[in-house]
């Protein structure tokens, strides 16, 4: 027997394009479809760092290209046909703190590892880290 859904509760799934991300997404879908709860998929954009380049930089163009990541990301995993129970959402704003924030009342927050192999990719990423201390809800970390 399954508890009653709760409202606003969901199984959130943050993307950033990334190959562990995409395989987040998959995941956090077999979790959702499992516990019969909606996802919402998050990517997040930041206004771009002044230093960074030496043109005028306008952050409009910053999301609409993650805008089109987001996109891009959908289409790979789910193809033409998207589950009617999963959302969508562009935040703008630092990763970590935007999805702590979405953790509120979520059943569980998936993300993918960054991690490069070796060492390194025995580390878990800055983003993630913060996740796994300061989410409001449980925390799956998948690895490509």
């Amino acid at each position: 027997m399954t508890e009653p859904e709760r409202p606003g509760e969901r199984v959130v799934v943050g993307l950033d394009g990334s190959e562990s991300s995409k395989e987040a997404l998959r995941e956090g879908l077999r979790l959702a479809q499992a516990l019969d709860l909606p996802v919402e998929a998050v990517m997040c954009w930041e206004d771009p760092l002044l230093f960074e380049s030496y043109r005028a930089v306008d952050p409009e163009e910053f999301r609409v290209a993650s805008e089109q990541l987001l996109e891009r990301t959908l289409a790979e995993v789910l193809g033409p046909e998207r589950p009617a129970r999963l959302t969508a959402r562009l935040l703008r704003g630092r990763p970590a703190e935007q999805l702590i924030e979405c953790s509120e009342g979520a059943r569980m927050l998936v993300v993918g590892s960054r991690g490069r192999g070796g060492v390194a990719g025995m580390l878990l990423g800055s983003v993630g880290s913060a996740l796994v201390s300061h989410a409001r809800c449980p925390v799956l970390v998948v690895r490509h």
